[in-house]
Parts: C-alpha cells; structure tokens; sequence
C-alpha cells in the first residue's frame, strides 16, 4: 500500500478501469479513487468497457465514465480495480496491458499479482474497503463524494453486510463513511428499490426455471437470451437473481446460468460458506471468491449444468 500511495504522489495522470458486466464494487471503487485523486490535483480518467448500470448512475462522478479507450500513451499509471487478471476489464485489455505502470488492487482470491504492483487481500470485504485503508494511508480526507461511493461499494459487495465477507473492520468502516455523509437509507432506495418493471418481469421468468439437487442443498436458475427480449430487459438486470436460489432454506451453493452468444454460458456461484465456488469456477477458467465466483462454460445447458453440479458435489 505504501508503494501505491508513493505511485500517486509522483505521478500527474491516472487511468481507471474495471471489469465487464459493472457492479457496485467496480463503479463505486473506481469513483472514489477518482474523486481522491481529483482532490490532490490530478488528471485522471475512468474508463469501463459496459455502461454503468441504471442503479448505480446516480453516484457521484458516474456522469464523467467514458467508454471508449484510443490510446493510454498520455497516462503515467493504470489502476485496475476488483479485477483477478487484465483480460476481464474486455476488448481493450490488450492495449491496457501494455502500461508501464499498471496497479491493481483486489480482494479476489484467484488474482496471482500479475502487474506492476498490487494490492490484494483475499480477506476484505471488497476494493471498496481497500480504497478506504488507501485513503487512510495517505492521511487524505473522506469526502462526501467518496463515502457514498465506498458506502456502495461495500454494501453491493457483501450483500447488505448478510455476508461471511463482512467483518468487524466493513462495520467500522461502514460507520465512518456514514459520519462522512453517506445515508444508507438513500443508497439502498438507488440500489435496490428503483428496478424497472421489465427487471421484475423477467424475475418471474427466471424463478420459474429453479431446480434443486443433491437432496436441495444446490439450486439453480436459468435465463435465455429470449427471456430477456420477451420481458423487454436487459443482460444487466440479472446482477443478483442467483440471491434468490442462494436465500432457499437447505440450500448450500446456488448456480446461475446465463446464456450467451456461440452456445456458450455464463455460470454465477454463490455459496453459504462450507463449499469453495472459487475452486469449482477455476476448473472451468473462471475464478472469484470461497463464497462467490464465476465462469464462462460451453455447451448445450443441460451438459453445463450438470457438469456444475457434479463438481460442487465432489467438493
């Protein structure tokens, strides 16, 4: 962190970017290290390959995002936030690749520190709460700005602090983002309570494909490309539909399929902590968290999903 902190004080310009499919980890942790490093005077950018989701456009700085990368020539360091390797920030992760100085900081388990420099610690609740320790570091102030983006940070990622990833330190911290001005009431009405109806009518959709297995301790959602254009909605709206197979009484580790172009499929695992959905994404090139992880698999949907659960089975 040291060396971090070091990094920004030498150097004038700053990239900023994430993964693809945005959630309010990514968004919320690439605007509050703007907003830092905006306060100290210099130039920075963020950059993200997707659109900011419709409930996360309301943080502070989201307006300034830009999706188009030409070139990072005039920048002195790249941060990639929340991000396991370079290729998952998308299509420009080859040109972004090729930074002098690219620093990451992550709190994903299968990221094996290959950048210039990194920050990662499997045991944080998210990037957010490592942009906060970040901040504390360099002895800069909290803005309200900067808490209402660590706030939702912090709160998409440990699911409302249900999850085993929250611990006494996000509690603390959550505590001093919110004397900085950070109102948990207002950020959980944009996050949670203003979906549109096509979200909710795909919602039905999908819960209408559950399944259980392994005598109800997996369960797994489905959604097709057709779901989501019967129901008017977008990919986007799917972030968090696995919750629900997740919240089923009995069940252990919940599955979510979705269907992509070139009968190819993305799988969303969620565990409640006694299985490693990290270990199960890695055997198909995916990776994440003990709890939560992902990968992209081929195949028809029945071959996919049975060979997801015949390895969360085998543990």
């Amino acid at each position: 962190m040291k060396k971090v902190v070091d990094t920004i004080r030498s150097k004038r310009s700053f990239l900023v970017t994430s993964h693809v499919r945005l959630d309010g980890d990514a968004v919320g942790s690439e605007l509050a290290l703007f907003h830092l490093l905006r306060s100290m005077g210099k130039r920075v950018l963020v950059y993200n390959q997707d659109e900011t989701p419709k409930n996360l456009r309301f943080l502070p700085g989201a307006e300034t995002i830009v999706h188009k990368l030409d070139g990072i020539s005039e920048y002195d360091a790249l941060f990639v936030l929340d991000c396991s390797e370079v290729e998952r920030v998308g299509d420009a992760a080859s040109l972004i690749r090729t930074a002098p100085c690219l620093v990451s900081i992550d709190h994903h388990i299968s990221n094996k520190g290959d950048f210039s420099l990194s920050v990662i610690d499997p045991s944080a609740s998210s990037v957010g709460e490592l942009i906060f320790r970040l901040i504390d570091e360099m002895g800069a102030d909290v803005t309200k700005e900067i808490a209402v983006n660590l706030y939702t940070a912090i709160v998409t990622d440990t699911g409302s602090f249900r999850y085993s990833n929250a611990g006494k330190n996000t509690f603390a911290i959550a505590g001093k983002l919110v004397e900085a001005g950070a109102k948990p009431h207002k950020v959980a009405e944009k996050v949670y309570e203003s979906n549109p109806p096509e979200k909710m009518k795909l919602l039905a959709k999908v819960l209408e494909t559950l399944e259980c297995h392994w005598d109800g301790k997996i369960s797994t959602l489905f959604v097709s490309q057709v779901m989501i254009r019967e129901a008017g909605a977008l990919p986007e709206y799917t972030e968090n539909f696995v919750d629900f197979a997740r919240a089923i009484e009995g069940v252990e580790v919940a599955a979510f399929f979705i269907e992509m172009d070139g009968g190819r499929y993305r799988v969303s695992l969620r565990s409640k902590g006694r299985i490693s959905v990290e270990k199960v994404a890695r055997m198909y090139g995916g990776g994440g968290h003990f709890n939560a992880a992902a990968c992209i698999m081929s195949g028809s949907l029945v071959d996919v999903r049975d060979r997801i659960v015949q390895s969360i089975m085998a543990g």
